[in-house]
């Protein structure tokens, strides 16, 4: 008989989120459960909760009436079908959902990451209740400002478990997990010195201007907009045109969207639900972290963070940690009034031992670091000459032991002068220096690539010449680079 009530549970809850049965011995049942479930059938494939969600229990109850009717198929007999109701009552969510100005649902979807957060991925969502403690506060009332829904914080839960420096496959970064595009487009600025989706603050601001634009292109449908902020609000477009429904929950039983996209909005649902009420779900030791009190203080040129350190009495590591946007040792250059966080309480105190440092005082100069792939031929002594460095100085960067061979290897090298990022994620490249030869009588490229330490081949092409090529006097040549960029990589 187990078999029997396992069959119909399988064939009801296939039902209920508008799967047809894949067992054609299963059709009696499924057309006296499609007759039971009729009323019910739209609201269960919403997602909406009622108190008999499934119908089945006031159709068996008209049923327990008449034992022979005719309408119940031999296959089962009633028992079988209230046993199998009752197993399937244990299965429907509870209809209290915590309150929540963001429109929760509760169905399977659902429910299977409400299993998983509190199972197989408890440690982790613990984590991020706790780390959720410090930012909560900041980034509600930056939505609640912009009139949005307060509880779409919790897309930075699923984003990045609040994780300020996170960063995914994708190069997305942050809290909010911005790509550099979309970041840039809602102003927050990112380049070698810094990186505004970091910052807590700027990045929660457009996150909101985000949303509220993503709300706006899907009439306000809070499904469709997290989905497209997922996805990109193309991707979504294209799945409506596709399918013919604005229904979040159609679109996901087709197989254009992405399974990271159908899974992101119960995703979200089930985070919002926990962490409303962590207790109810076995989070009983959530641990608090206090939010980070902090001044700020205008910084009008490029000031190096051990100074501020200095005049704010506390260490280096504590001025990175209250602005993780900042890349390097410094303040960005070309950001007039940057605002710089600094301990709560040493406002008046910076600012007055600031104003007694003349601004060429407040930056020293420091080499950058790249990354050099040796060419076939280099040895630490051409690397080294390249970058103007010892062989000593580069040995050390690199850990070198005397005489190791270098080709083919991507070495740590100081770049004297900062360039921007060329692409995404890619490092400091090294800066070419450039200099310069006039030709003179006599000169040719076989003397010239003698004179200077480099190849007649490589003379030629930095220059478009043919390697046979006369040179006419007084001709400018480029006779040396510091760097071959052809060379450098990210």
């Amino acid at each position: 008989m187990t078999s029997v009530k396992q069959t119909v549970l399988v064939i009801s809850t296939m039902l209920l989120v508008g799967m047809p049965p894949a067992l054609a011995a299963a059709e009696p049942a499924q057309a006296l459960l499609n007759e039971l479930i009729q009323p019910h059938t739209a609201s269960a494939r919403t997602g909406a909760v009622t108190s008999d969600p499934s119908g089945l229990q006031s159709g068996l109850e008209e049923l327990a009436g008449d034992k022979t009717s005719s309408s119940l198929p031999s296959l089962f007999t009633l028992d079988d079908l209230k046993a199998a109701h009752a197993d399937l009552s244990e299965l429907q969510l509870p209809a209290d959902l915590p309150t929540s100005d963001l429109p929760l649902t509760l169905n399977t979807q659902v429910e299977y990451f409400i299993n998983q957060f509190e199972g197989p991925d408890h440690a982790s969502f613990s984590r991020w209740l706790t780390r959720s403690t410090r930012y909560l506060p900041m980034m509600k009332a930056v939505l609640r400002k912009e009139g949005l829904p307060e509880d779409l914080v919790y897309l930075a839960m699923i984003e990045s478990g609040f994780t300020i420096h996170a960063r995914s496959v994708a190069n997305a970064v942050g809290p909010w997990q911005f790509i550099s595009a979309t970041g840039r487009r809602y102003s927050l600025r990112i380049d070698q010195w810094i990186d505004e989706r970091k910052d807590p603050v700027k990045a929660t601001m457009a996150a909101a201007l985000y949303l509220k634009d993503l709300s706006g292109m899907f009439n306000g449908d809070w499904y469709l907009a997290a989905a497209g902020y997922n996805a990109g609000e193309n991707k979504i477009f294209r799945a409506i045109d596709k399918y013919n429904t604005s229904d979040f929950w159609e679109l996901t039983k087709g197989s254009y969207l992405k399974r990271e996209t159908k899974e992101y909005v119960p995703k979200l649902l089930a985070a919002a639900i926990i962490a409303k009420d962590p207790a109810r779900y076995g989070f009983t030791e959530v641990d608090t972290v206090p939010q980070i009190g902090y001044d700020t203080v205008t910084i009008p040129s490029r000031t190096d963070l051990q100074l501020v350190a200095r005049l704010t009495g506390t260490s280096y590591q504590t001025i990175r940690d209250l602005n993780p946007a900042l890349r390097l040792w410094c303040t960005p250059p070309n950001y007039p009034d940057f605002e710089l966080r600094i301990p709560q309480g040493t406002k008046e105190r910076f600012e007055t031992g600031y104003a007694k440092i003349p601004e060429e005082g407040r930056y020293t100069e420091r080499p950058l670091y790249g990354r050099y792939t040796a060419g076939r031929r280099d040895t630490q002594a051409s690397v080294a000459r390249r970058f103007n460095i010892t062989i000593a100085e580069l040995a050390e960067l690199n850990r070198l032991a005397h005489r190791q061979r270098v080709a083919g290897r991507t070495l740590i090298v100081p770049v004297r002068k900062s360039v921007d990022f060329a692409q995404e994620g890619q490092e400091p490249q090294p800066q070419l220096n450039i200099r310069y030869y006039t030709v003179r009588k006599g000169d040719t490229l076989t003397t010239l690539a003698r004179r200077f330490s480099v190849s007649t081949h490589l003379l030629a092409i930095w220059n478009n010449l043919k390697a046979r090529a006369a040179l006419a006097v007084g001709k400018r040549l480029v006779v040396a680079k510091n760097a071959a960029s052809s060379r450098t990589k990210a």
